[in-house]
């Protein structure tokens, strides 16, 4: 895989490319890198498609965006911008997780097929933090909300124990090593975050991103079984909340990184769900 890069929706976008043909776009979370994608993009690319993975806006080496905007519209509006960029067309497919999962619900009738991993519908997740374990377990969302944010994920340890708390079990040393190269930097730390307080509202909407219609469609939903990020019994309510069409799998034996887990079992349920490219 070699990293190139792209302009799109005011933002310079690094991103790993693999294969030729149909754009698949593949999108990563937190605290996490576009390397996320290691063990499908090959598949992907033996499948027929063009394997794309950006590195998220303040993701390092993509740039901190000027606007510091990190509302879901602006996400949203990153998607759309990538796919025009990058000659997406209606073959054009594309893969969520976590914090990445979150624009693909937004605009998966743009594309022929769509998958999201680790982070149910916003509808299923409207009741998750009414939930004493799930409180617990989304500590860090709260924390991140304060002016000791940065000075708490910058401690030692503190992004490990996340991945060590969310995929129990697994070692995830050489995707530290990509995290800390992606958001080791203040202001790439700083971005992160701000995907958070965005969320909760703690940082105004930048008001660049008028809302625009949702383009939903059919969704592959897949949650670990072992999550220690989101409890896999919101897994159980995904369906109710997802397009006519579209189909969930709890994947046994895996945590939030369910595709670094079992790279196996989660790529050929994404092959299948996609099918070959065309």
């Amino acid at each position: 895989m070699e990293i190139r890069t792209i302009h799109a929706n005011g933002v310079e976008f690094a991103y790993l490319a693999m294969g030729e043909g149909p754009l698949a776009l593949c999108l990563h979370g937190f605290p996490d890198t576009a390397h996320t994608w290691r063990h499908l993009m090959p598949a992907l690319a033996e499948r027929g498609y063009r394997a794309v993975a950006p590195f998220m806006r303040g993701y390092a080496p993509t740039e901190v965006p000027a606007d510091g905007a990190y509302e879901d519209a602006a996400l949203v509006a990153d998607v759309r911008a990538l796919y025009e960029e990058l000659g997406g067309d209606e073959s054009a497919v594309v893969v969520g997780h976590d914090w990445g999962a979150f624009p693909v619900y937004q605009t998966a009738g743009r594309f022929r097929r769509a998958v999201t991993l680790a982070v149910p519908p916003p509808g299923a997740l409207a009741t998750a933090f009414l939930d004493y374990e799930q409180l617990k377990r989304s500590f860090y969302i709260f924390l991140f909300q304060t002016a000791v944010a940065e000075t708490a994920a910058a401690t030692p340890g503190f992004i490990e124990g996340l991945w060590r708390d969310w995929s129990p079990g697994y070692d995830a040393a050489e995707d530290l090593e990509f995290v800390r190269r992606s958001i080791g930097e203040p202001a790439n730390l700083s971005a992160a975050i701000g995907y958070y307080r965005a969320m909760l509202g703690t940082t105004p909407s930048s008001g660049r991103y008028p809302a625009v219609e949702p383009e939903p469609g059919p969704v592959l939903y897949l949650h670990g079984a072992q999550d220690g990020c989101l409890g896999p019994e919101l897994a159980k309510d995904a369906a109710g909340h997802l397009p006519p069409g579209s189909r969930t799998e709890l994947v046994a034996g895996a945590g939030h990184f369910l595709h670094l887990e079992r790279p196996a079992e989660v790529n050929r349920l994404i092959l299948d769900w996609l099918g070959p490219a065309s």
